[in-house]
Formats: C-alpha cells, structure tokens, sequence
C-alpha cells in the first residue's frame, strides 16, 4: 500500500481525534480516578493481592470441586473482591471506566457509520449495539435482517 496524500489526510484527522479525545472530560476523569487509586500504595497492594489469588482462582477452576483448596480459595477471592468493590475509589475508577468505553465506543459508531451503513461496530455496551450496525440480533440464530 503506497501512502498518498488522501492516507496523510485520514492520518491527520485521526491525530486529530485522538487529541480531542484526550482532551475531553470522560478522558479527564479516568485519569483523576486512576490517579487516585494507583497513589494509594496500601490499594494497589490490595489490587496486587486480588490479581495474584485470580491465579489460584483459574488454577481451582480448571479442577473444580476437586481441587484440594477449593473451598478456601473461592471464599478468599469473594472477600477480596467483596473488599475491592466497596472501596469508593474503585468504584469510582470502574466508573469512569465504562464512560470512557462509552465515548469510545460512541466515536467507533459514528465512524463505522461514515464508512457504510452496513459496517458492523463492535461495542462493548447493548445500548450501542443496537445503533452499530443490524442490531443485538446478529448471532443469535438468524433473527435479525443483516446478511452476514
């Protein structure tokens, strides 16, 4: 693929969105809430602690019930979670989370749209799946009108 002068346009507008996108107030706010708790060396201790038992937790998955710590690692890892989702700035975090992957998922939308009607866009919330492109029934058994 040569690189044309149409190329450096696209490229340059790509720049562009990616500027105004970082400069937005969903952007702004996931930065302020991963700051608040990557600062925290206590929570990200506690974080750390999470992702280290989620290890343990797939290591008991893979044998279930059978497993020799089975029931202690399934009740560790619901304490640890149960602690992670009560603390307020993970939530808070989690939350600006899912705006930002709204925006995001809303700027894919809109560009998939400028490129046809008929491209289908991958979004990670149902509200949006239904605008980007034949709509939620797309994999489950032929219900909807698209031609895959």
């Amino acid at each position: 693929m040569m690189m044309t002068s149409e190329w450096a346009f696209i490229l340059d507008e790509v720049d562009q969105l990616s500027d105004m996108i970082r400069q937005s107030d969903v952007y702004a706010a996931l930065r302020e809430a991963q700051q608040v708790v990557y600062s925290d060396a206590a929570l990200v201790a506690q974080i750390q602690a999470f992702n280290d038992m989620k290890v343990q937790y797939e290591d008991v998955q893979r044998f279930g019930k059978y497993h020799p710590d089975y029931k202690t690692i399934m009740k560790d890892i619901r304490q640890m979670k149960r602690a992670l989702d009560l603390d307020e700035r993970v939530s808070q975090l989690r939350l600006a989370e899912n705006n930002y992957q709204d925006l995001l998922d809303e700027v894919s939308i809109v560009i998939g749209k400028n490129v046809s009607q008929s491209v289908k866009v991958p979004v990670s919330n149902p509200f949006f799946a239904q605008d980007s492109g034949c709509g939620s029934g797309c994999g489950s058994g032929g219900s909807c009108s698209c031609s895959a």
